[in-house]
């Protein structure tokens, strides 16, 4: 597990990377001067310049909407619902840049106050499943709020640059020569996402994110879908480890909970790492798994535990 949280680490900072320089690359963005998408370089357009010059019939200016526009559109929409109806928020938990942000600061905001979030009651223990000692010191708060604001500038001026010309804007940042509307966009961008950073990121997560809720949506259409089974049977294995899978959840989920409870995992896979390293020692080893199919039915039936509960400790019995 620990080396799928690198893999997981890795992958989520290429993608961060990614979401950050495609308009300077031209990747991908929309030019609101030229009134359409730059895609790899070429422009994206729905073809409708030939038809207003008269060099095309509207059957096929009809046929470059549907192909430029609803296809493209189609095919994102029908791949992020597949992937979600089968395994949930992955993107979420394994490409979103906004949730790194989310998990970053997390990890800084318990260096300075011992709680992930500062709506979170108490404390998280000062020492992991793996042993290592985290201590609250005041000082890291410098470091937080440093980051809230460092983060939030970034996505306000990323996001800027998926409007207009990057070179335009970050040549008029350097020089100090941002236009008023630049400026308010910055300001009021920076301004709003160091709030929600600071206050409210991983609610934003749970409650506000359209993408995200949409892929919970699909998840849960599918009893069937990849879920967190716990076994049940074992529950006074628990009480040694002081909640180690809930402490270690960036949304501040319950990970043993039913499904509908679990609305908006994202599949993170940290509360089944802190299990792991929990019960290393244990012959019957960790009490929670990734598990689908079958087995996944016990903990999606909305009366939990009158599913399928062999085929789910079969199944967490054979990883």
């Amino acid at each position: 597990m620990e080396v799928l949280q690198e893999r997981r680490f890795w992958l989520r900072l290429a993608f961060f990377t990614l979401f950050v320089v495609a308009p300077p690359l031209d990747i991908f963005r929309l030019d609101i001067n030229l009134g359409h998408f730059i895609l790899l370089g070429q422009n994206w357009t729905l073809g409708l310049e030939a038809f207003q010059r008269g060099e095309i019939s509207p059957a096929e200016a009809g046929a470059n909407i549907f192909l430029r526009g609803f296809v493209p559109i189609a095919l994102i929409i029908g791949l992020v619902i597949g992937v979600s109806y089968k395994y949930g928020r992955l993107y979420c938990g394994w490409l979103c840049p906004h949730f790194s942000v989310v998990e970053m600061i997390n990890s800084l905001m318990r260096r300075s106050s011992g709680k992930l979030t500062i709506w979170d009651r108490h404390r998280i223990p000062e020492q992991d499943p793996d042993g290592l000692v985290v201590k609250p010191n005041p000082l890291y708060w410098i470091v937080v709020l440093t980051a809230v604001f460092g983060f939030a500038f970034l996505w306000t001026i990323s996001l800027l640059t998926y409007m207009l010309p990057p070179k335009e804007i970050y040549g008029n940042l350097l020089s100090g020569e941002l236009s008023l509307f630049q400026q308010s966009f910055l300001i009021a961008g920076t301004i709003a996402f160091m709030v929600e950073f600071m206050f409210a990121r991983h609610l934003f997560c749970r409650f506000a994110c359209a993408v995200g809720l949409f892929q919970s949506l699909a998840w849960m259409a599918n009893k069937r879908a990849l879920v967190v089974g716990f076994q049940r049977e074992r529950v006074p294995e628990c009480v040694s480890c002081n909640a180690a899978c809930d402490n270690a959840c960036p949304m501040r989920l319950k990970p043993r909970s039913i499904k509908r409870h679990m609305f908006t995992c994202t599949q993170c896979g940290q509360c089944l790492q802190a299990c792991d390293q929990v019960q290393q020692d244990n012959r019957e080893g960790a009490l929670i798994k990734w598990v689908q199919h079958d087995a996944a039915l016990d903990v999606s039936d909305r009366e939990f535990g009158h599913g399928p509960h062999e085929s789910l400790k079969r199944d967490l019995e054979s990883r």
